[in-house]
């Protein structure tokens, strides 16, 4: 077993600065916006700063930003090994805390939660694939906390994939969040990933007749290419299901877990598509960067859709799609309480 603390820390909502931590070097949170916390002492300075800055939050939310940002500030220590996961490529960044808390406006850290200007200088130093871990380890990793202490068992793991000797050993529980919001979002993050996995075992034709049924979830017709040449066309969708009535959408689907497409291909797509066509592009693999400018110059409107936007799409459409398409990924509701 190591000694030293193992920390996740989520870069933003949506992961939005994972390549912000990767070439700057750093974790980050967003708390108290624009404000220089290297004066705040300790816990309770911290405290009577969030009463007055957040006059709004109950106490139960006092005492969990008490532990986020109390443990950023006062218990991360240099040495300390850190986590942060990016779902686009479903992988956890593994680095070292190498630097105490910094201030840092310059950086101009924007994320859908907010701006980070609370920093610390990290040392990444390899990657580990969220589909190598065990069930239990993501389990334990599915936490939605900001910060959260990993524990011995699931570091060893980690540490071990890293090294190439993986550890056989069980995971312990969690962390548990402290409030009845946190756990719900907790839950249905956790949810989020495993519909993934599920995404990632069907096969290529399994994928196509899925994202075939999400669209008639939505109110088109489709119809789906046999097998072989298809001319970039593995789905037609239409008003009418014979692409005479618009829009007409040409859907290309690629189940390629670890390639992401690139911009050639992506032209290839663009070039067969006449001018008052739609264009959805499915990469379970995701895209490059190159891809993505090629999408948004196209004279033709193209959308791009990864392993996450697949999985949030069949969630926010499987009351409305047929008993086929439930069958090859069968989800179940889960009622919570409203407050």
């Amino acid at each position: 077993m190591t000694h030293e603390n193992m920390w996740m820390v989520r870069a933003g909502a949506g992961a939005a600065l994972i390549d912000d931590y990767l070439s700057k070097g750093i974790i980050s949170i967003g708390w108290f916006g624009n404000q220089d916390l290297s004066s705040i002492a300790d816990r309770a300075d911290l405290e009577q700063r969030l009463r007055v800055e957040y006059p709004e939050m109950r106490d139960a939310q006092i005492r969990s930003s008490l532990s986020q940002v109390g443990r950023f500030l006062f218990d991360f220590k240099p040495g300390d090994k850190v986590i942060s996961y990016d779902p686009r490529e479903r992988v956890y960044h593994v680095g070292t805390i190498s630097g105490g808390y910094r201030y840092r406006p310059e950086l101009k850290l924007t994320a859908p939660d907010g701006d980070h200007m609370q920093t610390r200088a990290t040392q990444w130093a390899g990657q580990v694939n969220r589909d190598d871990l065990s069930v239990a380890a993501r389990n334990t990793l599915g936490a939605i906390m900001t910060i959260f202490l990993v524990n011995e068992e699931v570091q060893a793991e980690i540490e071990g994939l890293l090294s190439g000797t993986p550890p056989v050993v069980p995971a312990a529980p969690p962390e548990q969040p402290e409030n009845l919001e946190e756990v719900r979002m907790s839950v249905a993050e956790s949810a989020h990933e495993f519909i993934k996995d599920k995404l990632l075992k069907l096969t290529w034709d399994e994928m196509q007749e899925l994202v075939a049924g999400i669209l008639r979830g939505m109110g088109y017709k489709t119809r789906v290419s046999p097998r072989g040449p298809d001319r970039g066309r593995d789905i037609i969708a239409s008003p009418d299901g014979l692409g005479l009535e618009s829009p007409r959408i040409i859907v290309e689907v690629k189940h390629r877990r670890n390639e992401q497409i690139g911009a050639n291909q992506l032209r290839a797509f663009i070039g067969g598509l006449r001018t008052a066509d739609r264009g959805l592009y499915v990469s379970i693999g995701g895209f490059a960067k190159d891809a993505k400018y090629e999408a948004d110059r196209a004279q033709v409107p193209v959308m791009l859709l990864d392993l996450d936007d697949v999985a949030q799409l069949l969630v926010d459409n499987y009351d409305g799609v047929d008993i086929d398409t439930r069958t090859l990924v069968p989800l179940v509701r889960l009622y919570w309480p409203a407050g």
